[in-house]
């Protein structure tokens, strides 16, 4: 329980800190400011994108963001009117309190309509911000005019104009805001597909696990059977071990159920072609710069299409690009195309790297087979090429080498088993 509410302590302590922060910098910004016109009641400044951006980017309390914002200004201002005119603090003071207000209004505007339940619809979102705006300019106003003892009549042309101001900056806010979570939530999808692909292919390497225990259990129990007449003793251990190693097979079986459900295609979206084949090219960039190298990585498509079978065609081309990325000792070059028809689908990974020795190349897609040693002497940790070719025998295709003065695998798949 203590822990609980240091926690919830330390939570709060961070989200008023960031309060600050943003206020500050609400501040700063409300100071580039344009005055519509000579005399003009009302002035447009910054300071409403970045306070309004930053509560939509980082969820706040609102009602303390707006008060302790307005606070914050109404100071910001002041002292720079005594520093810089000689102004009275006090009459400062008084002068600017209908800017708190502004943001006070506007905090309490975003809380009534739940802000949160609308950034799913960024042209709804907009609008209702732009009215939000307006109104708490228009206490702003009003409060000025109570203040300074003076009536401000608004024309049709300001309250439009400070309707076209609200629409700009709300429009304007909302729409960097839509691209900063376009670019995060691809970042997230990007993420989620290089896991599931890995976990797809962890299922390969369990499912021939499984395969290879239930040959061991078999074998221990044709054992047991050929001992059980000559020598009881050692039939009874043969039994219990391939019991023993049933119960592991079925430990196995429950994981790899459980990895299936996760990589299950038949409940994924499908995604475009030409996404993935950025992802594959953003990755393995990032893979080439961890091994120090300079690689530069193109790719190339003749028709964009939807897929549904993103998993195993990321697992497929991710695998050979990084084999490719390490083949290339320093550096080198990298490209990946994309050739489709209405019957085929033909995937090119080449290379300039060193090259595959041609008698290492009928046996290179040999299960356990690898040319790749570190400087320890271990062997390359890659799902292998057996594996990249279990994908592609899933989806009907085929798959081959050729090494020369290049290394170009070529895979080919039939067009439907990629829609």
């Amino acid at each position: 329980m203590e822990q609980a509410n240091q926690k919830k302590s330390h939570q709060q302590r961070n989200h008023y800190l960031l309060i600050f922060a943003i206020a500050i910098l609400t501040a700063i910004a409300s100071e580039v400011k344009v005055i519509p016109y000579e005399g003009a009641p009302f002035r447009f400044g910054l300071g409403t994108v970045i306070f309004l951006l930053s509560i939509l980017i980082r969820p706040l309390p609102l009602i303390p963001a707006g008060m302790i914002t307005g606070m914050v200004v109404v100071l910001f201002r002041t002292f720079l009117n005594v520093l810089l005119f000689g102004d009275s603090f006090l009459s400062s003071v008084i002068e600017h309190v209908p800017a708190s207000l502004f943001y006070i209004s506007f905090a309490f505007f975003l809380m009534v309509i739940r802000i949160n339940d609308f950034k799913s619809k960024p042209f709804l979102l907009a609008t209702i911000v732009t009215f939000c705006e307006l109104l708490s300019n228009l206490i702003e106003q009003i409060t000025t005019s109570i203040i300074v003892n003076t009536k401000i009549p608004f024309s049709l042309e300001e309250l439009l104009l400070l309707l076209l101001v609200a629409f700009i900056r709300s429009f304007f806010v909302v729409g960097i805001y839509s691209s900063i979570t376009v670019a995060e939530q691809k970042k997230q999808v990007q993420q989620l597909l290089n896991l599931i692909s890995n976990l797809y292919v962890e299922t390969l390497y369990l499912n021939k696990s499984l395969n290879e225990i239930e040959k061991i259990t078999a074998n221990s129990y044709d054992l047991y059977d050929q001992l059980k007449e000559t020598q009881p003793s050692l039939s009874i251990k043969a039994l219990s071990i391939a019991q023993e190693i049933h119960e592991i097979k079925k430990d196995g079986q429950r994981i790899y159920a459980g990895l299936s459900k996760l990589t299950n295609l038949k409940h994924l979206d499908s995604h475009l072609i030409s996404n993935l084949l950025h992802y594959v090219k953003d990755a393995n960039a990032k893979y080439s710069t961890l091994l120090n190298k300079k690689i530069n990585i193109t790719i190339s498509y003749n028709k964009d299409f939807s897929t549904r079978q993103h998993i195993p065609f990321l697992a497929l081309v991710n695998n050979l690009v990084s084999n490719a990325v390490e083949a290339i000792e320093n550096e080198g070059q990298i490209h990946i195309s994309i050739d489709t028809t209405d019957d085929l689908t033909t995937i090119r990974v080449e290379d300039n790297g060193e090259g595959i020795p041609k008698k290492f190349i009928p046996v290179i897609f040999d299960p356990g087979f690898t040319s790749k040693f570190n400087h320890k002497g271990e062997p390359s940790t890659g799902i292998g090429l057996s594996h990249v070719q279990t994908i592609v025998q899933n989806l009907e295709g085929t798959i081959h080498v050729e090494s020369d003065e290049t290394t170009k695998f070529t895979v080919t798949i039939p067009f439907y088993k990629l829609q």
